[in-house]
């Protein structure tokens, strides 16, 4: 079984939601705490084993690039200055560029979310790989990523991470997965819904926040494609509907001890900036008591 090396991370869309903000940062760039909310996602790769992260851009994106590129002299020789109080933020500025090979492809062809694979397709070639977003993520222990790779591992099959529904609304936002449990929290699926309300799920399983696929996706996406009719968008779900059709292996893992953060939301991102932040022991002590102070 080949080992999972590489991941793909879409991050060419505009982030409308955050406008004005997003007009010139990316909103991969928007910070939680200190640190941006893609380099959670990077760092969470590379725990898992990955060491090539194939990022899709836009032409205003290249603030991204510039996060992962090694820091500018200017900046190293202003943290030198401060001798050992600053030595920390050099140690992390200067790990950000090594922590894996970073490849950036500019996304073209139709709107929607299989385009930034097509784009890739060259680079992946017939090896399997994680394909995530950039806004949102998985808190957990072992690490989203640890148990997709595991479970591909096991099965050999394309995984989607889930986790359970909480709420009449969950059914309403996300996709959904059906099918017979191969061990408790592994769906081997025979339907994949998106938002199909909660009388309609054919599970709790809600498939979000990554995903680890075998090459044989690109063989689909093709037709995908070649059946899009003018003015349609293009789903890379179309073509996971079109595996389970074929008699292929996708499966719904659940993320076991975690906790979702849909940072692409703006009340569930600055919800995550808060819950960060009161994590944070330089500053939890005084923000708690500024939060308690606060007249709502």
């Amino acid at each position: 079984m080949q080992k999972v090396t590489k991941a793909v991370i879409p991050a060419a869309g505009f982030g409308t939601r955050f406008l004005p903000q997003t007009k010139a940062m990316p909103k991969e760039m928007l910070p939680i705490v200190d640190k941006p909310v893609i380099q959670y996602i990077v760092e969470e790769l590379v725990d898992a084993g990955i060491t090539d992260i194939i990022i899709v851009t836009g032409y205003h994106k290249r603030t991204i690039e510039d996060h992962f590129d090694n820091p500018s002299t200017d900046l190293i020789e202003n943290l030198k200055m401060g001798g050992e109080k600053k030595k920390s933020l050099l140690d992390s500025v200067m790990k950000i560029s090594t922590m894996a090979n970073f490849a950036y492809v500019r996304q073209k062809g139709p709107y929607g979310n299989g385009t930034p694979l097509m784009n890739v397709r060259h680079l992946i070639g017939n090896e399997p790989f994680i394909y995530t977003w950039s806004d949102d993520f998985i808190a957990s222990e072992p690490s989203r990523f640890k148990q997709l790779v595991a479970s591909y591992e096991k099965y050999g099959y394309s995984s989607m991470a889930s986790v359970r529904a909480k709420t009449d609304a969950d059914y309403d936002r996300y996709g959904f997965a059906g099918g017979p449990e191969l061990e408790p929290g592994i769906i081997d699926c025979n339907v994949i819904v998106e938002k199909p309300g909660k009388a309609n799920a054919p599970s709790d399983l809600a498939n979000v926040s990554g995903y680890l696929l075998t090459p044989d996706i690109f063989d689909y996406l093709d037709t995908v494609l070649a059946n899009l009719k003018p003015g349609e968008e293009f789903y890379y779900n179309d073509a996971l509907k079109l595996m389970l059709k074929d008699g292929k292996h996708v499966l719904a893992t659940e993320i076991k001890n975690g906790k979702y953060y849909d940072t692409g939301n703006k009340l569930e991102y600055m919800k995550t900036q808060i819950e960060f932040a009161l994590k944070d022991k330089s500053m939890s002590s005084e923000l708690t008591e500024f939060i308690k102070g606060l007249s709502l």
